[in-house]
């Protein structure tokens, strides 16, 4: 599409036809060319925004195709992601061969991937034959001098038992008003429940973990086992774990707030409201730190009571994306970050429209060479400190060229396009986004906070929404533990297994000390 007439033009056009035409008939020629021009705009503005939305919807490799490959895409709803890439991958057709073929480039092979060791090892040694143990020289009986070795990933297909305990009972002969005493029952997750914790902990780590459904792990169960458990029987185990994890989860939080640096996102999630015909949708909000773990807390809405309330009077730094919602919480001394992997994000959409504009390769390029800094002290294994002293060096001069260039760019954005919004975004956000200079422990961006949301974006696919706004805060508590287990390396099953079966009966001022962070100082 052409540009839009710009003012210029049109006072150019109007002076023109101003010896030739009446005031009357000049003004409704001024008149349609102000609508055409905002017309052609409106217009621009809407394809960008089809564009991005389809994009979106068939991945990355769908970037490199023409509006007219999208379009004739959203005619075929059986296409998939792989097919988008590969097809914006394909290039001309080949030239006719010649004579002089050339010698195709072979690729080193990486070698035989050697296996972690702490995974047991079952040997067999395959013997010679008959023959082989006779020298055909000599006829004499040969010896072993050796063995080939080689490995081999296998499995066990899922073995259910049923597991039989039996209680000693004692009682003395000679004083039957002694009664008869049994040998006490270990502690369980679910008291007096169907299922041992191995198979409570299988259920919580395939749901919250693998983001299978209870329904397919009940059939599972049905198909494997020859056992009917409902997934109503199911979702009560889940419940009961999500309810005593909630106390753990509040010392969790204590630990994140008692630093002073903590990233913070959130995200939609459906509800089912008391009806069952229509779903709500709630919002995870999450709160982690680099390093250390994360508490997802859930709420009906995505105001700014969510964060206000969590926080509380809480000092510190509080990096997050551009949304309002995050002002004006905490305490008086609270900081506001920015985060540069937003602000990189909305000119990369720009160059997704227009991969050729000049404004937008500039920008995103100085972004990057402002995040090869820090991966440059990540691979030199710098701490915070000497991180701060190479940003003080180098990072200045980047930013000044960033604003100017974004500066330069404001003059030519059409308001409400991709461009606009990158440089709105941008200078609006700007004295967060510098406030790095000042921190040496902030992060430049929030990826790690996003990060922490990509399994639960994958989970609510296949568990499709929380059961009942009661349930979100227990949902929220398993996800909490999950989650921090995953970023800090922590063995999931293995810290279940120690910490739920006994977590009901466990004093609130010991709770402190079964944290997923104490446990593994703790084992170390």
């Amino acid at each position: 599409m052409n540009a839009p007439v710009n003012p210029t033009q049109r006072e150019e056009l109007l002076a023109q036809l101003r010896p030739h035409l009446p005031e009357e008939l000049l003004a409704l020629v001024g008149a349609n060319l102000t609508r055409l021009e905002w017309s052609e705009l409106r217009v621009r503005v809407l394809e960008e925004k089809l564009r991005l939305k389809r994009i979106a919807k068939y991945g990355p490799g769908s970037e490199k195709l023409s509006a007219a490959q999208l379009e004739l895409l959203e005619l075929e709803p059986g296409v998939s992601a792989d097919e988008i890439a590969a097809e914006a991958a394909r290039g001309p057709l080949p030239e006719p061969p010649t004579t002089a073929r050339p010698q195709r480039q072979k690729r080193p092979h990486p070698g035989r991937q050697d296996f972690p060791e702490n995974l047991p090892r079952i040997e067999t040694t395959l013997s010679c034959g008959a023959a082989q143990q006779v020298c055909a020289g000599c006829g004499q009986g040969t010896v072993v001098v050796g063995f080939d070795q080689s490995e081999r990933l296998d499995v066990k297909p899922a073995e259910y038992i049923v597991r039989v305990t039996k209680r000693e009972k004692r009682a003395c002969r000679r004083c039957p008003a002694a009664g008869v005493q049994a040998a006490p029952l270990p502690p369980t997750i679910i008291d007096k429940g169907l299922a041992s914790d191995a198979v409570v902990i299988n259920v919580l780590v395939a749901k919250y973990a693998d983001h299978m459904p209870l329904y397919r792990q009940s059939a599972q169960l049905a198909r494997d086992a020859g056992v009917e458990i409902s997934r109503a029987t199911l979702d009560g185990w889940v419940m009961q774990v999500g309810e005593s994890l909630g106390p753990l989860v509040a010392c969790m939080a204590a630990e994140l707030k008692a630093g002073r640096y903590l990233q913070a996102d959130e995200t939609p999630v459906w509800v089912q409201t008391e009806t069952g015909r229509h779903h709500h949708q709630a919002y995870l909000w999450q709160y982690g730190r680099p390093g250390a773990g994360v508490v997802f807390d859930f709420r009906m809405g995505r105001e700014r009571a969510g964060p206000l309330q969590w926080l509380g009077p809480w000092n510190g730094i509080l990096q997050t994306d551009g949304y309002a919602a995050y002002e004006g919480v905490g305490g008086p001394k609270l900081v506001n970050l920015g985060c540069w992997s937003h602000g990189r994000r909305k000119f990369v959409d720009v160059l997704k429209l227009q991969p050729d504009h000049l404004g937008s390769i500039a920008v995103v390029a100085d972004i990057n060479a402002l995040f090869a800094l820090d991966r440059e002290a990540r691979e030199q294994g710098f701490d915070h400190a000497r991180r701060h002293q190479l940003r003080q060096a180098e990072a200045p001069a980047l930013l000044a060229a960033i604003r100017q260039a974004v500066e330069r760019l404001q003059a030519e954005a059409l308001p409400g396009t991709a461009l606009a919004k990158a440089v709105h975004y941008l200078l609006a956000q700007w004295p967060k986004l510098i406030r790095f200079l000042d921190h040496p422990e902030a992060e430049l961006s929030n990826n790690v906070a996003e990060n922490s949301m990509r399994p639960l974006a994958v989970g609510r696919k296949n568990w499709i929404h929380v059961g009942s706004p009661a349930a979100g805060p227990k949902v929220a508590a398993i996800l909490s533990v999950f989650e921090t287990c995953r970023r800090m390396r922590i063995p999931l099953r293995p810290y279940l297994a120690a910490v739920l079966p006994s977590l009901a009966d466990t004093p609130v001022s010991r709770l402190a000390a079964l944290t997923p962070a104490a446990w593994a100082a703790a084992k170390q």
